[in-house]
């Protein structure tokens, strides 16, 4: 189902729309660009979780080697909200575009590195070094990616379809995923010691295409109608942050705490990928090939739960789908551990499609509730530090997972302990889905 043809079935009426071209565009940029520069941010986790252990953490005990590189994973989120701020007070500053380009450059570089990188064996303990290093940069370019990108979207949407279209940044995100792990399949099919020699650099290398075609995209996109105006209107904020900060904290810290419903992704991407792996024999394609089939249903269901938002709030779709989540979490663990390939299918794809409903929802459901001037840094820094908790938890499940067939009891727990969290603090907001676009955040101003 293409973003055109949904579209249709929910388009602006004459009176309220913008230039009806503009809304898809900036969409199909979002989605374009974020499905490219997070092809590269998702290879590092499969990577972390089949490949590192062995190439660069070689000198350590098996156990010891995979939380070293799920911590490397989640170094990536500690450097998000460093860049959250410094790129959030930028895109305030000079625009959405400029900033997004940017990312899109920092990510795609520091990805072609860890390709080339060569591993413990070759530079010793200056190989792992190099890689946190590289890692953190990519922590940097996803920090403001999706909250510019977000921000491009809605700013240049009409306000009866801002969710539908907003969506479709995560949408790319999901896309993203599929595209890495369709790279990785093939790979992870090689023999051991060719795996481990040169296939794995194979995803981290096409980066290099990845970057071109995501910059050639996204050039091309105008900046946005809304920041324009307070441009003109000479309201840019001078220091973001601090205006945000002053005016905005208590939205800031609610979408910190909205934000711990990503624990559910991360877990799933990566711990549960080494976990079933490892623990229950279940094959390396075959989890693989679950996540392809998540992310597939995913990209189906968020356009459409979008639409739903659009019409019935966001509130109500993104609490039903956090609450979901920490239901589903217990009988995903059972079919997941169950070794049976039809149950593991049928797990990933029931959790994607209820964890879908806050994914599509999250990137209108924050940016609205501030208003334009601190609207990047706003959903840029409050995302980033609610994606720590995510960024660690592939580390903290494999901290807490037990021993024996219910080992994973301990991890779904967790997780669903920050959904229910999460779902408490999206009940405080206030619903947007009826304010118009000039309107939004300025009751909290």
């Amino acid at each position: 189902m293409s973003l055109t043809s949904i579209a249709s079935l929910h388009a602006p009426s004459t009176a309220e729309a913008a230039p009806t071209k503009l809304p898809k565009r900036a969409a199909l940029v979002s989605f374009v660009g974020s499905m490219l520069e997070y092809y590269d941010f998702f290879i590092y986790g499969t990577a972390a979780a089949l490949i590192f252990p062995k190439v660069f953490f070689a000198n350590v005990d098996p156990s010891t080697a995979t939380l070293l590189a799920l911590l490397t994973f989640g170094i990536g989120y500690i450097a998000r909200p460093v860049g959250a701020v410094i790129l959030g007070h930028f895109g305030d500053r000079i625009g959405r575009k400029t900033v997004l380009l940017f990312t899109l450059v920092l990510m795609g570089g520091s990805t072609l590195a860890i390709g080339l990188l060569p591993d413990a064996k070759t530079i010793g303990s200056a190989a792992p070094i190099i890689l946190t290093l590289l890692r953190l940069l990519q922590g940097l370019s996803a920090a403001g990616e999706q909250s510019g990108a977000n921000s491009l979207t809605l700013e240049h949407s009409a306000n009866s379809n801002r969710a539908f279209f907003t969506s479709w940044t995560l949408s790319g995100t999901q896309a993203g995923a599929i595209l890495a792990t369709l790279v990785f399949i093939p790979v992870s099919s090689l023999p051991e010691e060719q795996l481990l020699s040169w296939g794995w650099r194979i995803p981290f290398l096409l980066s290099f295409f990845v970057l071109v075609v995501a910059y050639l995209v996204r050039r091309t996109m105008p900046e946005t109608p809304v920041f324009e105006d307070i441009k003109d209107k000479a309201q840019v904020a001078r220091f973001p942050v601090i205006a945000l900060l002053r005016d905005y904290w208590p939205d800031v810290l609610r979408v910190i705490v909205c934000a711990l419903i990503a624990t559910v992704s991360t877990m799933t991407a990566v711990f549960a990928l080494g976990y079933a792996t490892s623990k229950f024999g279940v094959a390396r394609p075959t989890m693989l090939w679950a996540g392809v089939l998540g992310n597939v249903t995913a990209l189906i269901a968020q356009p459409l739960w979008a639409l739903l938002a659009d019409r019935i709030g966001r509130k109500p779709v993104f609490i039903g789908g956090v609450l979901g989540c920490a239901v589903l979490l217990f009988p995903y663990f059972m079919l997941v551990t169950s070794g049976s390939t039809v149950a593991i299918f049928a797990a990933a794809m029931t959790l994607s499609v209820v964890y879908s409903a806050p994914n599509a929802i999250w990137p209108s459901f924050y940016a609205e509730m501030f208003e334009a001037r601190v609207r990047y840094s706003g959903t840029a820094i409050g995302t980033q530090l609610g994606f720590l908790a995510a960024g660690f938890t592939p580390l903290v499940s494999a901290s807490l997972v037990g021993e024996g067939p219910n080992g994973w009891i301990p991890v779904a727990i967790f997780v669903a302990s920050c959904c229910v969290v999460s779902a408490i603090s999206a009940t405080t907001a206030r619903e947007t889905h009826k304010v118009d676009i000039a309107d939004l955040g300025k009751r909290r101003a």
